[in-house]
């Protein structure tokens, strides 16, 4: 099911309606180091389900962020590389590592805190 783009949606909106699924941020981040096999993408990202990653993986072909390769081969092995509109979200993708980067540490230490109050 591919996104619709409202002609007067800004361009945050825009964005966000391409890639604000969890998911579709980590297969984003995967695909950026080169084409991925099925099973390596769901390897990497770990707790996603066969149906979601399959799911998520089709929404982005629609949405032209993603090609997906078939070869006829048995069995058959599927490939997955990002377009150029789905590379043209690397800056997206690196502005949030850097962010995460920047303050994880201080993210897992009120975590930690609110965990403490809890007990």
């Amino acid at each position: 099911m591919a996104t619709k783009l409202s002609r007067t949606a800004c361009p945050i909106e825009a964005t966000l309606s391409l890639i604000s699924d969890k998911w579709k941020i980590l297969i984003l981040r995967d695909l950026l180091t080169g084409t991925k096999r099925f099973g390596e993408l769901k390897k990497s990202i770990g707790s996603i389900s066969q149906k979601v990653l399959t799911s998520n993986l089709r929404a982005m072909e629609d949405d032209g962020l993603v090609v997906r390769q078939v070869y006829a081969e048995v069995p058959p092995r599927v490939e997955y590389t990002l377009t150029e509109r789905g590379e043209s979200l690397r800056p997206v993708i690196d502005a949030m590592r850097i962010w995460g980067e920047e303050h994880q540490a201080e993210l897992v230490a009120e975590e930690e805190a609110a965990k403490s109050q809890d007990s």
